[in-house]
């Protein structure tokens, strides 16, 4: 289960270094690679093996009238593995595709991250919290 919310950079070379205390859980397996795509909301997903497995044949077993959707995530998604310095390398169109330059926001979603634009995440952040809180969560209890 990754949850929490991390300020990270990405270095020159577009690596997001993973905190320690997530790599041995995105390591599900021996040099199993991870997996990044794009999502429509204008960040990128990142998902150990086993969970992209699971998203993926949700995704597959779309109706045709979804056909866009198994496109923007099945066809942007990339395989990468985690290098000895727990950094993941994000593709340069995916980079692109989330407007992701240095400053970003690792955000644990349960079965998968988000990554974020830091400034666009803040935004967006804000943007809902005016809009008050939806009625799904009004009978919610904290």
């Amino acid at each position: 289960m990754f949850q929490g919310a991390s300020a990270l950079n990405l270095d020159s070379k577009g690596r997001l270094a993973v905190p320690a205390r997530h790599r041995d859980a995105l390591r599900t397996e021996e040099q199993a690679p991870v997996t990044v795509t794009k999502h429509p909301d204008g960040c990128l997903l990142l998902f150990p093996k086993p969970e992209w497995e699971a998203f993926r044949n949700k995704i597959a077993a779309l109706p045709m009238d979804a056909h866009w959707w198994r496109r923007i995530f099945l066809g942007n998604a990339f395989e990468v593995d985690l290098d000895s310095a727990g950094r993941v390398l994000i593709a340069p169109a995916l980079r692109q595709a989330a407007s992701l330059d240095r400053e970003v926001m690792l955000l644990g979603m349960g079965s998968h991250f988000e990554i974020w634009d830091a400034a666009t995440y803040a935004a967006k952040e804000q943007a809902a919290i005016a809009q008050g809180m939806p009625e799904a969560l009004k009978n919610f209890s904290f």
